[in-house]
């Protein structure tokens, strides 16, 4: 395997759940990490991290290794208006497309770009697995989708390696929608959404920290990569392991009865993310070689769910 050292990392977007966990990732690899925030001096960041202005581009860019950017607004933080779709996709296209003009100002461009998309890219679909072949679909998530990745791969014109991480539904012990899909299950409410057969593709987010790393330092990683772990699960299987887990029970609620209370409550938001979804298998990782550590639910939520 091609192998290439990270001494000089830029990571934009690097205060969030995944942001912190990779930034410090890389701190124990020996890597020395630039933070672009808006910000600086008011997000903690681990010893050793430098926050940094975007206004400092391009110069923070010149002869980096490699730039990680997870910038963007929340998709699951609120409702979506209207104000809050154009906040969702001016802040990925934005924030992409400011780092790619900064790149051709360096005369040492970086020598990757590892650019965050999502699982949304492949819109609602059946329970057949879904890989990086696959086209895109239809909807404001396919849509954003397709306008970051189109950003991205503009750096691509100026010599620079581009990845990108297409990120299912992120595990972790503390953030993110682990703690908010347990929390009615702990209340011994839990129950299965919608048909319950529509595809959660998760990934804890060790792995996934370990992706962005891979894709970084690895001059194989080129194009699309599908950020989820090998084995994804209908929404109801998946409550179901989580549900062991925790000792508790899964309510038998009918399905028009979980649909309208969502649809009510977060609207279109509620079709998109929770009563739609896809079987996203990572199949070029695979094929690359890379080893997950929490393949299946079972163990990635033996890890993370505490009695």
């Amino acid at each position: 395997m091609n192998e290439s050292e990270l001494n000089q990392v830029v990571v934009a977007g690097g205060t969030g759940l995944v942001g912190r966990a990779l930034v410090k990732a890389l701190l124990e690899r020996g890597s020395q990490v630039t933070v672009l925030t808006r910000n600086p001096g008011r997000q903690p960041l681990p010893a050793g991290a430098s926050a940094h202005d975007w206004e400092d581009l391009p110069a923070l860019l010149e002869g980096a290794d490699a730039v990680i950017n997870l910038a963007g607004e929340g998709i699951a933080d609120r409702r979506w208006s209207l104000a809050r779709r154009a906040a969702i996709l001016d802040s990925r296209i934005g924030a992409t497309a400011r780092l790619v003009a900064a790149m051709r100002g360096c005369s040492r461009p970086p020598r990757a770009l590892v650019n965050a998309s999502a699982v949304g890219y492949y819109g609602s679909r059946d329970e057949q697995p879904v890989d990086e072949a696959a086209d895109s679909g239809l909807g404001f998530l396919p849509e954003v989708c397709r306008a970051w990745e189109m950003e991205a791969l503009a750096a691509g014109r100026l010599g620079v390696r581009v990845a990108l991480i297409r990120i299912g539904v992120v595990l972790a012990k503390e953030g993110g929608a682990l703690p908010k899909m347990a929390r009615p299950l702990r209340w011994f409410l839990g129950c299965r959404l919608g048909t319950g057969t529509q595809g959660l593709s998760w990934i804890h987010l060790d792995d996934l920290v370990a992706m962005f790393i891979e894709a970084a330092r690895n001059p194989a990683w080129v194009g699309v990569f599908n950020g989820t772990a090998p084995q994804p699960l209908g929404n109801e299987a998946f409550t179901r392991v989580m549900a062991a887990r925790l000792r508790r029970p899964v309510l038998p609620v009918p399905a028009g009865l979980t649909s309208f209370g969502l649809r009510v409550l977060l609207g279109e938001m509620a079709e998109e993310l929770l009563l739609r979804g896809a079987y996203v298998v990572p199949a070029r990782a695979q094929s690359l070689g890379f080893d997950f550590r929490f393949p299946t639910a079972k163990g990635a939520l033996d890890d993370l769910l505490a009695d």
